[in-house]
Formats: structure tokens, C-alpha cells, sequence
């Protein structure tokens, strides 16, 4: 489950260890694995991170053990179970909320390529942010609450909660490819994967560093190897969006609706999706993606449309979306909406303006910048 960071109950923690925080929005949090048997792995993880968050200019506030309990869980599962460790930092300067979540970024990317050279396989972040938090496993639906004995606490609480409940066919069950991923969770399969992760890789090669500068270097690899198709999906969202995206722009560039022989399109709406055509290749499932940066929520199904998602908004503000019907028995309130997720269209709520946008008001939003149709018409040629 991806929910926002639970400030309350872990600020309560920090003030019984005497390191209170100045300000809520100033917490980072690393939900990460570690192996479980092995001090001296785990030491060198822990250094890792420290001196990771160091680097970036955070400050780093210690570690907290996640309570659980391992009564509920199967064979494999305990068979397997990493230690599970909360990264707690601190932002020290005046830096935006914006710069703050690239520090993190930053870190997280440090972190993990300095795994990859020295070929350390013991550690895995499942999220690293000031915004959101991952709490996931190698565990049933049923399980994860009594696992995780945080999600029981009446100081845990969202504004959202983004969730999944099986593993994908194509990948084994392990603990850190369960779902949701960092900013995603995803029904479905990336059918063009390889030449997605190909291009990706290419793209490290690029001269456009954009917001990172002379840091671009330490993003590569722009996409963690050996993963799954949609954590590969979820590192190229997690990119653009921390490049300087919207999240919302960067997932219909992504996963864009079938745009070319749409008649029914303005001019500006397929100017859009052919000018980002020329930046980015699509990923196709059939996929259902639900995704957050923590400030807006979005889900959408890729062109070809192949997998369910129906929504409902009752009176009293709830939106539940799910590709089941009937997800929640008893959910309170009134149904004032419903309806379904078609191919290659997207809708969303964000937090911070408090709203839902259905798909016409999203492409309203993000496809009407008379610009693309004008560096199309200057720069392309059919």
C-alpha cells in the first residue's frame, strides 16, 4: 500500500528519541530491505545511506525498526522476510518542497548505483520521499495489516491510499517486486518492455540535463536492472516527474491514447501527443496504471484498453477506483458519479486544489499550448 507519510505517529517517534522536527513538510522517509542474518551486510547498507543522505546536505535523523509481526505470514515469506528499516532525514535549508524530493532522489539513485558496483544485492528501497510512503511484502491482502502493525494505529492516517493485491504473471513472487512501486501500481504488462528499457538506457547518453546539471551522472542507470516491467515503468514516471513534470503530463506521454487517426482530436490535442512522440516512445500494455507524486492522484489505461477500471465519487468527497466491481462492501456516503476508465484516457484528483478532472478537463489542461502545434509545424515533416 502507498499512502502519505504518517508525520503524526513518526513524529511522536522522533520526540521520544529527542530529535523533534522543526516543521512537519521538513521529514524524509526511506522505506527500505535489508538483509536479515547478516550484521556485517547490514552495517554497510546503513553506511551507505547515511553517508548517501549526508551528501545530498540532509540531515539524518536515525533509524527506526518497523514494527511487524511475523505470526501470519507463510513458509516462503518468513523463509525470506528481509529487515525492514525506516530511513528517517531532515531537510536543513530553505530549499523547496520540489528540491527537497530531488535531494531524496538523488540519494536513493546514490544509494543504489553504489549496490550495483559493488555488486551488493542485499538492499532495496521501497520508496524515498517527503511526500509518500510504501509499506509492501511477499504478503496476502489479508495479511498486510496484521503484518504491518503500523496501519493499525489511529495516528496512521492519508488523505489516499493507493493499493494492489496480486503479484504479475511474469515475474516470481519475491518481497521487493510486490506492488506498489515507488509512484505506481500497475494491472497489467508492458508488452513493448524491452525497447522501452533499451531506449531508456540510450537516453543516458543525452546532453539535456535539465534541472539536474552536472548531477544527471549520478541517475545512471536511469532504470534499475533486473526488475519487473512495471518497476521499470515506475523508474521512468518517478524520472520525469522529479525532472519537472507534472505527473499527470508525464504518464499520458508515456502511456498515450491512440492519437494518429482520431479525427475527433483538435489540432492542439494531436500536436501534444505527436511532439512527445518525438521525445518518447510509448509503453503498451494492456495496462491499468494508478499513480501519485503525494500532491495528485491519477489512473489511466494505455491505448489499447484492455483492462477494467471502474470509479465511483460519493457525496461525502470519497473516490474509490478499482478494477473490481464491488471492491468495497459498506463504503459510506452516496453515489453522485460512476464510471469507467476507457482506452488511452485518464482521470484524477489533486490534493492540493481538492478536485477530480475527468479526461476532457485533463486535455484541456496539458494538450491546448498552441506551442506544439507550432514547433511541429516548424520542425516536422511526415
Amino acid at each position: 500500500i502507498l499512502t502519505q507519510i504518517p508525520v503524526e505517529l513518526l513524529r511522536e517517534y522522533l520526540e521520544k528519541k529527542k530529535k523533534p522536527l522543526y516543521r512537519d513538510q521538513d521529514l524524509g522517509v526511506g522505506m527500505m530491505f535489508l538483509p536479515k542474518d547478516d550484521q556485517y551486510a547490514q552495517s554497510y547498507a546503513k553506511k551507505l545511506v547515511e553517508d548517501s543522505v549526508k551528501r545530498e546536505g540532509l540531515a539524518f535523523l536515525g533509524w527506526r525498526e518497523v514494527p511487524h509481526d511475523a505470526s501470519c505470514l507463510g513458509r516462503k515469506a518468513i523463509e525470506t522476510q528481509p529487515l525492514i528499516l525506516q530511513a528517517l532525514v531532515a531537510r536543513t535549508d530553505d530549499s523547496s518542497d520540489d528540491e527537497f524530493e530531488r535531494k531524496l532522489f538523488l540519494a536513493q539513485n546514490t544509494i543504489e548505483n553504489k549496490t550495483y558496483d559493488a555488486k551488493f544485492t542485499g538492499l532495496y528501497i521501497c520508496s524515498f520521499s517527503s511526500r509518500t510512503i510504501v509499506y509492501k511484502g511477499l504478503l496476502t491482502p489479508q495479511q498486510l495489516r496484521k503484518f504491518y502493525t503500523d496501519l493499525k494505529s489511529p495516528k496512521f492516517t492519508s488523505a489516499f491510499a493507493l493499493f494492489h493485491q496480486r503479484y504479475s504473471t511474469n515475474t516470481f513472487p519475491t518481497w521487493h517486486l510486490a506492488h506498489p512501486f515507488r509512484m505506481l501500481a500497475h494491472n497489467g504488462e508492458i508488452n513493448t518492455i524491452r525497447g522501452n528499457r533499451n531506449l531508456m538506457r540510450a537516453r543516458e547518453n543525452s546532453t539535456a540535463y535539465g534541472v539536474w546539471g552536472d548531477r544527471f551522472s549520478d541517475l545512471k542507470p536511469l532504470i534499475q536492472p533486473d526488475m519487473s516491467d512495471s518497476a521499470t515503468f515506475d523508474n521512468a514516471l518517478q524520472l520525469l516527474t522529479l525532472g519537472g513534470r507534472n505527473p499527470l503530463h508525464a504518464a499520458m506521454i508515456m502511456a498515450p491514447m491512440a492519437w494518429e487517426k482520431d479525427k475527433d482530436l483538435s489540432p492542439e490535442t494531436r500536436a501534444f501527443f505527436r511532439y512527445h512522440s518525438c521525445m518518447l516512445e510509448p509503453w503498451d500494455g494492456p495496462a491499468a496504471l494508478v499513480f501519485t507524486d503525494g500532491k495528485v492522484i491519477g489512473a489511466s489505461l494505455d491505448r489499447n484498453g484492455l483492462r477494467p477500471a471502474r470509479f465511483k465519487i460519493f457525496d461525502d468527497g470519497y473516490v474509490i477506483l478499482a478494477s473490481e466491481a464491488g471492491l468495497v462492501h459498506d463504503f459510506p456516503g452516496k453515489v453522485i458519479r460512476s464510471g469507467r476508465l476507457a482506452p488511452g484516457r485518464m482521470i484524477a484528483v489533486d490534493l492540493i486544489e481538492k478536485k477530480f478532472f475527468d479526461d476532457d478537463e485533463l486535455k484541456a489542461r496539458f494538450t491546448t499550448d498552441p506551442h506544439y502545434k507550432e514547433w511541429c509545424e516548424a520542425h516536422l515533416t511526415n
